[in-house]
């Protein structure tokens, strides 16, 4: 499939074509860690006001008390350390649009933990959008995702922005640069190569300009 180049601005657009009132479209936009993904959520966001909301996959990390019990709490960010299973069962929801208001969790950078209930999606909302690493995983619970979305958008920057992105993003949390630097190459770097390999899943793969 080919990488297509496009602004923000053209995929603010892109997605208003997806947003049509009375309708209800889910779009999901992945990519390796680093790729950009909460960027272009974002700018969704504010391009499309009312039409869009944002239900980021990484609400569904596992506490970190929980990660610890199982002994994964040094590979946070692996498939095996989210609960694809709820994440799922919000999809459904989404997409049966039979209540009124489905609250969505979200995921705290600063506290590096997720919060329930703290997305509100109204019955209303045309088009939902949804980022996060692994939409087009096609084993375990994981693999149910991708036939819930309507839209896939695979993000593609140079590797090198991309390493560069995570390093400043962990230092930003609390890491100090070798810590950062070691767990970008290391437990992200794992991750990017596992997503790497879903790209064709997607509709679009895209370079945001």
């Amino acid at each position: 499939m080919q990488t297509v180049d496009q602004t923000l601005d053209q995929l603010v657009e892109r997605a208003r074509a997806l947003a049509i009132p009375g309708t209800r479209t889910i779009l999901g936009i992945t990519g390796s860690p680093g790729a950009g993904k909460s960027t272009v959520a974002e700018a969704l966001l504010a391009g499309l006001g009312d039409l869009a909301v944002l239900v980021p996959m990484d609400g569904y990390h596992l506490a970190n008390e929980v990660l610890l019990d199982l002994g994964r709490r040094d590979r946070k960010g692996a498939p095996d350390t989210f609960d694809a299973a709820g994440y799922v069962a919000l999809l459904e929801r989404l997409r049966d649009q039979r209540d009124e208001v489905v609250y969505a969790p979200r995921f705290l950078r600063e506290i590096e933990e997720p919060i329930a209930n703290s997305i509100a999606v109204h019955r209303s909302t045309p088009l939902i959008v949804t980022e996060g690493n692994y939409l087009l995983v096609d084993e375990g619970d994981f693999a149910r995702v991708r036939p819930l979305i309507d839209e896939a958008w695979f993000l593609v920057p140079d590797d090198a922005v991309r390493q560069e992105r995570l390093i400043a993003r962990h230092m930003s949390y609390g890491k100090d640069p070798e810590a950062a630097r070691a767990w970008a190459l290391g437990t992200d770097e794992a991750n990017a190569r596992l997503v790497a390999a879903t790209a064709s899943h997607a509709d679009h793969i895209i370079h945001v300009l």
